[in-house]
């Protein structure tokens, strides 16, 4: 009978990225995927602990599956990611003696050598025999059985942060900033798109600063640029980018590329210049505000995304106040927000107090979720009427759906049996904050961006104001 796997992701896109990783390791090691952990015979756990409420999951879920582990002994536990770690796991492992294998982020090879070790290999070959052609793509990266159908993927290409935010645990648990090399996520990039996957999404804490830790070593827009010949390959995304880092050549980059979408993710975290510098972002309000200008002049109906944590050490009503006006001035695309938690080793733990009660910074979270949610409506109520390339992932609820150049999610009724991977033309007939409602324009079934990504450039010109 052949051997299972379970994974358990929690967190960013670079947990999903380093999953699926993980997933195609164990299948080449010749093992299928299973629903229930319970029923699995490697079950891997990747967590996040950016916030204390996701550290705490973890170890919720870690603690579930002791008793699993002492009725099925030869189950193999892994624990990955962030929760682990670049840096020694003792500590980890005296409080988890039940855990099998550690693995630091992005790190497939101890639970690898840990299973050929063991002798639990059930051999390639089989694994060769049950998934056939997918497994003759040598060249580059391969989808795990489950994201087979998929026709969108991450890829990372920098991993760790150099920044050091003061609030910011990924430096000491993802490491120092570690580029891929162009070559390798090109190749990458070509098998995915070999396998049917029509869009891309580049990953990094810092995507920005990919190439910054080689010297005279390539940039972004040079990545951007070979991506961009892809054969294949219909759509380029990246993120998440920092202030300080998205500079001109990136944008004329975007601007210019047509694969490349309009949407950028850049996150300004707090709308106070004395917050922002006890956070050591290294930016102003009026300079973050300068950027938000600098994006839409060269990329003319353009969405935007941002960060915000409220409840940051010290900040005021006043402060909050500087984020909320900023907030409603910019009238941004998307707001992620979050509450502030401290974390060990950052430098707000050590040094601020969490004076914010929690039910204030509630509160303010609310507040800025329901601004944000009347700002999206308005700006997507502003697209009804108009005829958008989407390209269509998947079915939900019987409808098909799908993206935007923009990153806006569209729902649309079709009866075609396949819709998956094409772009096509839909005018949008009704919209929300968060999803819009869309209609085949005519009866042209798929949409080429390549042939004329000018004009349908075009069809994105409504301002954000």
């Amino acid at each position: 009978m052949r051997k299972t796997y379970h994974i358990w992701t929690e967190g960013c896109q670079m947990n999903i990225a380093d999953s699926q990783r993980v997933a195609v390791e164990l299948e080449r090691l010749g093992y299928a995927h299973s629903e229930r952990a319970e029923a699995a015979d490697v079950i891997v756990l990747n967590t996040c602990v950016v916030r204390q409420q996701a550290e705490e999951k973890a170890v919720g879920r870690l603690s579930a599956l002791k008793p699993l582990k002492a009725q099925r002994p030869d189950a193999v536990l892994a624990l990955m990611g962030c929760m682990v770690g670049v840096k020694d796991a003792a500590p980890l492992r005296a409080r988890f003696p039940y855990v099998d294998v550690f693995m630091p982020p992005s790190e497939p090879a101890p639970l690898v050598a840990f299973l050929k070790a063991r002798g639990t290999d059930p051999g390639e070959d089989i694994a060769r025999q049950e998934t056939g052609e997918r497994y003759a793509i040598q060249d580059g990266f391969r989808l795990p059985v489950t994201d087979a159908s998929k026709v969108t993927a991450h890829i990372p290409i920098i991993y760790g942060c150099n920044h050091v935010c003061t609030f910011c645990i990924i430096p000491y648990r993802r490491g120092q900033e570690r580029s891929r090399s162009i070559s390798e996520i090109a190749r990458e990039a070509r098998a995915l798109a070999a396998q049917g996957v029509k869009e891309v999404t580049l990953l990094g804490q810092i995507v920005d600063r990919y190439g910054c830790d080689v010297d005279d070593g390539p940039r972004l827009p040079d990545l951007l640029r070979v991506l961009n010949d892809v054969e294949g390959l219909e759509r380029v995304r990246f993120l998440t980018s920092h202030p300080n880092y998205l500079n001109d050549d990136l944008l004329d980059a975007v601007a210019a590329l047509p694969k490349v979408m309009p949407h950028i993710e850049v996150p300004v975290q707090a709308g106070d210049d004395a917050i922002l510098k006890e956070m050591r972002r290294g930016y102003t309000v009026d300079e973050y505000r300068a950027l938000v200008g600098k994006i839409r002049a060269a990329l003319p109906g353009c969405s935007i995304a941002t960060d915000i944590i409220v409840g940051f050490p010290g900040e005021t009503e006043q402060q909050f106040m500087g984020t909320y006006d900023l907030l409603a001035e910019l009238r941004l695309d998307v707001a992620h927000l979050a509450m502030y938690s401290p974390r060990p080793h950052t430098a707000s733990a050590r040094r601020m107090a969490d004076d914010v009660p929690p039910d204030e910074k509630l509160r303010r979270l609310k507040a800025l979720d329901a601004l944000q949610e009347n700002i999206s409506s308005a700006i997507n109520a502003g697209l009804v009427g108009q005829t958008l390339p989407v390209l269509v992932e998947d079915q939900h609820k019987g409808k098909w759906r799908g993206r935007t150049p923009t990153n806006k999610l569209v729902f649309f009724e079709d009866g075609a049996a396949r819709r998956a991977g094409q772009i096509v033309p839909l005018t949008i007939i009704s919209s929300g904050a968060w999803s819009m409602q869309g209609a085949l324009a005519g009866s042209t079934p798929s949409v080429d961006e390549r042939a004329a990504p000018r004009s349908m450039r075009e069809l994105l010109t409504v301002s954000s104001f």
